[in-house]
């Protein structure tokens, strides 16, 4: 008599893991993405403005210039807004926001170096921007550069538009290139895109300057953050960051426009 039963055969077992691991890196970069977008300071700067607005302070003097005050409250609280933003991501990450800008480098050989950098930084533009003036000519299309003009109105107003310069500039933007680095680094492609990528916004952030401003700005940004890759520390970048923007207040409170 024939035996008609057939041996058991297990079910296929489906491999799930090479899924949820490609699910798991789609949401890291998912998330690392909103969080560039959070950080880069567009949507702190909209809501600020907003508040700002809603209480009867206008971005506008009455000659039709920027405020001075306005942007002065503008970038401090923006400032003071985005580095708390970063300072609770890295904590929910379990990073440390301290490590990832202060890094394990000597402070003084950390300022020694930024401060070497800042004639750096001037002699580039000055190149930089010599050059596309002599060259590339059209490129300079905002003859009255409207930030400079916040420097222009005596002492007061250049030591107050300095504050922003330093703080605004040489501080925030130095410890948000080293954040958004960072997330370029483990998601988004890697440094070298993120360098690029955060240089181009950098200086397309300053495009009310004019194009030629903002080649030159965002040449600078793309310096800052090589420096920042090579030491893992801010301070060098924020050293030379708050030198340069100092510089150009006095340049311009001066006359030097």
């Amino acid at each position: 008599m024939a035996d008609d039963t057939h041996p058991e055969i297990a079910p296929q077992q489906v491999e799930l893991e090479p899924l949820q691991n490609q699910l798991n890196l789609w949401h890291q970069r998912v998330l690392a993405t909103l969080e560039v977008v959070l950080c880069s300071s567009l949507p702190t700067q909209l809501l600020i403005a907003g508040i700002l607005s809603a209480l009867g302070m206008s971005a506008r003097a009455e000659d039709g210039q920027l405020s001075l005050a306005f942007v002065l409250v503008l970038s401090l609280a923006d400032s003071v807004l985005l580095v708390a933003l970063m300072v609770a991501l890295a904590r929910a990450h379990g990073d440390s926001a301290w490590l990832l800008w202060r890094g394990r480098r000597q402070l003084p050989g950390e300022i020694r170096l930024g401060l070497l950098l800042v004639p750096v930084a001037v002699l580039t533009v000055g190149v930089l921007v010599g050059s596309i003036r002599q060259f590339a000519p059209w490129l300079h299309n905002v003859p009255d550069n409207p930030l400079e003009n916040l420097a222009t109105g005596g002492p007061a107003a250049a030591a107050l538009f300095g504050i922003v310069a330093i703080v605004a500039g040489g501080i925030r933007e130095e410890l948000q290139r080293a954040f958004l680095l960072q997330r370029f680094e483990r998601h988004l492609g890697g440094a070298t895109v993120g360098v690029v990528v955060l240089s181009v916004a950098f200086g397309l952030g300053h495009q009310v300057q004019g194009w030629d401003a903002a080649i030159a700005t965002g040449a600078l940004g793309a310096f800052w953050a090589v420096v920042y890759l090579r030491r893992r520390s801010s301070i060098a970048p924020i050293v030379s960051h708050a030198g340069f923007n100092s510089i150009e207040v006095f340049r311009v409170a001066i006359g030097g426009g």
